[in-house]
């Protein structure tokens, strides 16, 4: 018997309804429940960008405060400016309410711009005439002084034989006296100003005058002592207060323009342009708004917000393992932009703003991670943009997918140098043709332009190490550096444990090629896969392929205490990576290939000893592989023993089979539950990896080996 409304199972397999099922009006249709269920699961096996446990509470309200602060940035413009600007789309058609006279404040900026780079108010500097007396201190001593003795002394001016006479005959006080008027004549110069690029024979002849009271010999002395000490210096400096206010005298002196406006004529037309003209008869009115524009501001910083978070969205799809350093990175970078181009204004360069950070995102966090900060950084771009800034605006764009995309294909620092030069030329390139074909000719202007975007490049490549260290970034060059087998650490394994050694080097191949096979990331699987066992170096002789007959594990006698020496071997291994300073993608390789599998053979022999003894001492503490490449080489570990030992005769399907039962061992103990590896993947892991056992079991033919001559005494 069943409840009501349920079924009851007849003998054939016919079921009775017991009592008729209610009619729901409000239940969905099977479709609909389908549907409702197939997404609910897609989204909790599917989307791994979701929040994870390694973000905490606190780490997700950080990263909420830093995407407010990147809104707060890109909306602040609509609270400091006018809700219209010259270039902004007309919201409405204004016509002219009245007849009046209109300031042209283009006209008059114009103007502005003409006469400023040729007026410069100049006043003089204390400090640096305070400098100028002392130098003439100076050498006035050093003149009495070469020609008190008795033997000849260089002066510091060329003396005739007069001036010499003069020097030895005049008493102390009397050179006090001279020395006197000396530095009044200087103070008299200094005041009126002093010019370095002056010529030797006036500032010569300056002196001369300002020194008409004194007779002659000491007269052409004193002149030559003063020239010596102002020549090749000036005392002036530029006055930007008194340079401005000149400059609007010298603007207003003409009159200031202005035109005459019409009642009822159009001012702007609804979504044409605003021009310039336009504004300034709008401003005249009382037409434009100067408060704050609120509700501008509020959907301003909601779109970017908004825009922030779902960007960390997309970075967490393409590489779930992002760490919340990383995500404030992304936003910084972001922030930072958005600071550059509010204290910048419209001489804001989109080249160097958009593709040094698109590059270096890119290379750390992936291809995928560098296109979507661009695209969000391109949208919160401030607009509207005249025809020359669209073209540098599609030219940095097109520069920064470029380089975004090459991110993914650069093998080594000199492959970075090399392509952000060439990126460097390119833009210029390009956008001096855009400015050719609108008819303005390329100025100074586009080269400083493509300097900055380049040393910022340049900088970039000199701060990456620096910035990959800081944040857990890692690129493909570093990896290739890490995998080198040179590297102090890779030549204590091969000297210190060589079975563990050579085992690493075969897991390797095994590794790269399923990698390989599935579209993951080789050098990533090739890197960690040789440093997934360095923990071994504490004690290699515990493992079974450094030992040489004899296992300690047998005179030891404890399962249990032979399961915390394998487990150690994990735990040192982490240890000896932070001491080398390997990234923390590499170093996930070291605990996640071993997940919580059972250590089998211990855990057999505890059973033998107690029937009862629990699982739980004998499982590695984990974590469970999170991404595709650990997975693949926690398969390719617990694979390549059983590949080692079959025999020659072993067929390739026998071998795909051994190696189909590892990896359904592993899927039934669900230690592949979170590594996003799915089935068909599977399948192509089974054929890469019996592709390495048959290049590895290669069979040779047996030469003779010759006997060993003898030779007569």
């Amino acid at each position: 018997m069943a409840i009501a409304g349920a079924s009851v199972s007849l003998t054939s397999g016919a079921s009775v309804s017991l009592v008729p099922p209610p009619v729901q009006q409000n239940k969905l249709p099977q479709q609909w429940r389908t549907a409702c269920k197939f997404w609910r699961r897609w989204l909790r096996q599917e989307m791994p960008w979701r929040l994870s446990s390694h973000w905490s509470k606190q780490d997700g309200a950080l990263l909420l405060l830093s995407c407010m602060l990147v809104g707060l940035l890109s909306a602040w413009p609509w609270l400091v400016q006018p809700t219209l600007r010259p270039g902004v789309p007309a919201p409405f058609e204004v016509r002219a309410p009245r007849s009046s006279t209109v300031v042209d404040s283009e006209a008059l900026q114009q103007r502005r711009s003409q006469l400023g780079p040729r007026i410069q108010v100049q006043t003089t500097d204390a400090a640096a005439s305070r400098q100028l007396q002392e130098r003439l201190e100076r050498l006035w001593q050093e003149l009495l002084s070469s020609s008190s003795g008795n033997e000849k002394q260089l002066a510091p001016v060329n003396l005739t034989p007069a001036e010499l006479l003069f020097l030895k005959e005049s008493t102390p006080e009397s050179l006090q006296i001279w020395g006197q008027q000396l530095r009044l004549a200087q103070q008299k110069m200094l005041a009126q100003g002093v010019v370095a690029t002056l010529a030797h024979g006036q500032l010569l002849q300056a002196s001369w005058l300002q020194l008409g009271e004194l007779p002659e010999p000491s007269r052409s002395l004193g002149a030559k002592l003063i020239t010596r000490s102002l020549q090749g210096n000036s005392n002036l400096r530029i006055d930007s207060n008194l340079t401005q206010l000149l400059l609007n005298d010298l603007v207003q002196q003409n009159g200031i323009p202005k035109f005459q406006v019409r009642a009822g004529e159009v001012i702007t037309r609804r979504g044409e342009p605003i021009s310039q003209r336009a504004y300034d008869v709008l401003d005249n009115f009382g037409l434009i708004s100067r408060r704050p524009a609120t509700q501008l501001f509020v959907q301003r910083w909601l779109e970017a917000s908004v825009g922030a978070a779902l960007l960390l969205l997309i970075c967490r799809r393409w590489k779930p393992n992002l760490e919340v350093s990383q995500a404030l990175l992304v936003l910084g970078s972001l922030a930072l932009v958005q600071a550059a181009k509010l204290w910048f204004g419209a001489s804001a360069s989109a080249l160097a703003l958009l593709v040094p950070p698109s590059l270096l995102l890119a290379e750390g966090l992936g291809p995928a991670c560098g296109l979507s900060w661009l695209a969000l950084a391109t949208l919160l771009w401030p607009i509207p943009l005249n025809d020359l800034g669209t073209v540098r605006m599609l030219v940095a764009t097109g520069v920064a997918v470029v380089a975004t995309l090459l991110a993914g294909r650069q093998r080594s620092r000199a492959e970075m140098l090399q392509n952000s030069i060439l990126l460097t030329v390119a833009a210029l390139l390009v956008e001096a043709l855009g400015q050719q074909l609108q008819g303005r000719p390329p100025g100074g202007e586009l080269l400083a332009e493509g300097v900055l975007m380049g040393g910022l490049l340049l900088l970039g490549l000199l701060l990456a190490p620096f910035v990959e260290q800081l944040f857990g970034l890692v690129t493909r060059s570093r990896l290739l550096e890490l995998s080198d087998l040179q590297r102090p650490l890779l030549r204590k394994l091969a000297s210190e444990a060589p079975g563990t050694f050579e085992h690493t080097l075969m897991i390797s191949s095994l590794a790269e090629e399923g990698v390989r096979a599935i579209g993951g990331d080789v050098d990533l699987a090739r890197t960690g896969s040789l440093y997934h066992d360095i923990g071994k170096l504490h004690a290699p002789q515990w493992f079974i392929e450094n030992q040489s007959g004899n296992n300690p594990h047998e005179h030891l006698n404890d399962p249990w205490r032979s399961a915390e020496i394998l487990q150690a071997h994990v735990d040192e291994g982490l240890k000896m990576a932070r001491r080398f300073q390997l990234p923390k993608p590499v170093t996930n390789f070291i605990p996640e290939h071993q997940g919580t599998l059972r250590m089998g053979y211990f855990f057999h022999k505890a059973r033998e000893q107690n029937p009862n003894a629990s699982d739980k001492p004998f499982r590695y503490r984990g974590p469970r592989p999170q991404s595709k490449e650990t997975a693949v080489l926690m398969l390719a570990d617990g694979c390549e023993a059983a590949l080692r030992s079959m025999p020659p005769e072993t067929s390739e399907a026998e071998a795909k089979d051994a190696v189909r039962r590892i990896i359904q061992a592993r899927k039934y103990d669900k230690q592949l539950a979170l590594s996003g590896l799915e089935t068909a993947e599977s399948e192509l892991l089974v054929a890469a990896f019996v592709q390495v056992w048959k290049r590895m079991r290669h069979r040779r033919i047996p030469y003779p080996i010759p006997a060993r001559k003898g030779f007569s005494a």
